[in-house]
C-alpha cells in the first residue's frame, strides 16, 4: 500500500467546478488502483505494508488523456513521412510513446491516425513504455483529400506515403459509400476503437483547399452507420463550416479542430450531442513552423485568424470540450500539456481545460475507466513541484516530478515509489512469453 500523504493541492478530475480541487488530502494506492482519497490523517495505520510519501509541497492531478494523438508521426515533410512509414517507423514510435508518457504526462492517448493494434498491444504487454492507446488506425479521406499526400505532381498509381496500407492498417484513401462501409469493417477487424474521417480538407495536406469538400453526406452516413453497428463511434477532422455541418448532421460524435465553428454551428452540435476537440496548440505551433509551402502557410493563416473565436463559441454554448495536441511537428511529442496552455490562451478557464484532458475525456473516450483521482480508478497521476492546475505553463519550467500509470512510476522522482525502467519492462515481457 502506497500513500501520497498530505498533498498540498489535488485536482481530482471529477468536474470543472472549484470543489474538484482539494487541499491536504491523502491518496491511497493499492495494486495499481486508487483505494481512497481522504482528508490527511496520520492516525490511519501505518504498518510494515504501508509506505507514506510526503507530498506536503506537491500538486497532484490525474494523468492527461490526449484526445488527438499521432504517435507514428514527427513531421509532415516528405522525408519524415517516408521514414515513419518505413522499417524504422516502429523504433521512432517507441520513442514517441515513451516521451509522451514520461515527459508529456499522458497516461492515455486517443491516436486518430497511424497507430495499429501492434503498438497498442505492445504497450499493454509492457514491451513498450507509453500511454495506453485508443486507436482509429486510419484517417479516412477521399482521393485528393486530407489523408492524400501525393500532391499535385501525382502518379495516380502510387499509394499516399502518409500511413500507407500494411499489416493491421488498410488504406486511408476511400471513395464511395460502399467502399466506405468496407473500410470501416476492415478497421473494426484490425482492432480499431473508433473511426476517424476527414469531413473537410486540412491545413498541412499539399493540394486540398480549406473551403473544398472531402466526403459527401452519403459517404459519412455510410461510415457512421457501419461504425455504430460495430460498437464504434466516428470522430471527424473538420475545419470548414461545410465540413463541420456535414459532421454534425450525419452522425459524427466528436468534431476536431473546429476552426470555422460559429455560435449557430455550436448550438446545432450541442443539440445533436456532439463533443469537440479544438487542438488549439497545433494551430499556434504551425505559425512558427519552418519549411512550409506558401500554399500551406496561407491555410495556416486562415485557421489561426478564426480559431480562438471558434473555441469561445463552443465553450459559450456549453459543448463538451476535450483536449488534443495533434503533435505533427518536431518537438511537440512530450510537451502534450501545452494543449492546456493553448486552450487557456483561447479563453477556456483552467479547470475546464483540465477537465477536458482528464475526467471528461475518461468518460467519453475511456468508457469511464480513467481520468479521475477517485476510488476504484487506475492510479494514473502526475506529481508536480508547482501548482500546474492554475498555470500549466509551469510544466515547461520542470514542474513535473513524477508520472504514475497503473500505480507504477516512470521518472523515479519519488523515493520509495515503485518504478520501472525500460529494461525492466522488456525483461518482464520476455519472461512472460517464455
Amino acid at each position: 500500500m502506497i500513500v501520497l500523504s498530505n498533498i498540498q493541492t489535488l485536482y481530482d478530475g471529477t468536474s470543472a467546478a472549484p470543489d474538484a480541487v482539494q487541499r491536504n488530502v491523502d491518496v491511497w494506492i493499492d495494486d495499481g488502483k486508487i483505494e481512497a482519497v481522504q482528508p490527511h490523517n496520520l492516525k490511519r495505520p501505518k504498518g510494515a505494508m504501508v509506505t507514506r510519501i510526503d507530498c506536503t509541497s506537491y500538486t497532484v492531478t490525474p494523468g492527461l488523456i490526449d484526445c488527438h494523438g499521432h504517435v507514428t508521426l514527427f513531421g509532415v515533410g516528405r522525408e519524415d513521412i517516408e521514414r515513419m512509414g518505413g522499417p524504422e517507423g516502429l523504433v521512432y514510435s517507441e520513442r514517441i510513446l515513451y516521451t509522451t508518457l514520461v515527459n508529456g504526462g499522458v497516461t492515455t492517448m486517443r491516436d486518430v491516425g497511424g497507430a495499429t493494434h501492434v503498438l497498442k498491444r505492445l504497450v499493454d504487454q509492457g514491451v513498450i513504455i507509453g500511454p495506453r492507446l485508443k486507436i482509429a488506425i486510419c484517417m479516412l479521406s477521399t482521393t485528393g483529400g486530407h489523408a492524400d499526400f501525393l500532391g499535385p505532381d501525382r502518379c495516380c498509381g502510387q499509394v499516399s506515403a502518409l500511413w500507407p496500407p500494411g499489416p493491421g492498417r488498410p488504406s486511408s484513401i476511400v471513395d464511395g459509400p460502399w467502399a466506405c462501409r468496407k473500410r470501416v469493417r476492415e478497421i473494426a477487424a484490425c482492432g480499431g476503437d473508433l473511426v476517424k474521417i476527414c469531413a473537410s480538407p486540412g491545413v498541412v495536406s499539399p493540394s486540398d483547399k480549406l473551403e473544398d469538400r472531402d466526403f459527401t453526406a452519403a459517404e459519412i452516413d455510410a461510415i457512421c452507420e457501419e461504425a455504430a453497428a460495430r460498437g464504434m463511434y466516428v470522430a471527424a477532422h473538420a475545419h470548414s463550416q461545410n465540413g463541420i455541418a456535414l459532421a454534425i448532421e450525419h452522425g459524427v460524435k466528436d468534431i476536431q479542430h473546429i476552426s470555422f465553428m460559429d455560435e449557430a454551428l455550436a448550438e446545432r452540435a450541442y443539440v445533436k450531442g456532439c463533443t469537440v476537440t479544438p487542438t488549439s496548440w497545433i494551430g499556434q505551433a504551425l505559425t512558427q513552423a519552418e519549411d512550409l509551402t506558401p500554399f500551406v502557410k496561407q491555410k495556416v493563416q486562415q485557421v489561426t485568424e478564426v480559431h480562438t473565436q471558434a473555441v469561445q463559441a463552443a465553450y459559450k454554448t456549453g459543448l463538451k470540450m476535450l483536449g488534443g495536441t495533434d503533435p505533427i511537428l518536431p518537438g511537440m511529442h512530450g510537451r502534450n500539456y501545452m494543449e492546456l496552455v493553448s486552450l487557456m490562451n483561447d479563453g477556456v478557464p483552467a479547470l475546464s481545460a483540465w477537465h477536458g484532458m482528464t475526467g471528461l475525456a475518461g468518460e467519453l473516450v475511456c468508457e469511464g475507466r480513467a481520468g479521475k483521482v477517485a476510488s476504484g480508478f487506475p492510479a494514473d497521476l502526475l506529481v508536480c513541484q508547482a501548482n500546474v492546475v492554475d498555470d500549466p505553463q509551469r510544466f515547461e519550467d520542470g514542474a513535473l516530478l513524477e508520472v504514475i500509470k497503473d500505480g507504477m512510476a516512470y521518472r523515479r522522482g519519488l523515493p520509495n515509489f515503485p518504478s520501472k525502467t525500460f529494461e525492466e519492462c522488456v525483461n518482464e515481457a520476455l519472461k512472460a512469453k517464455a
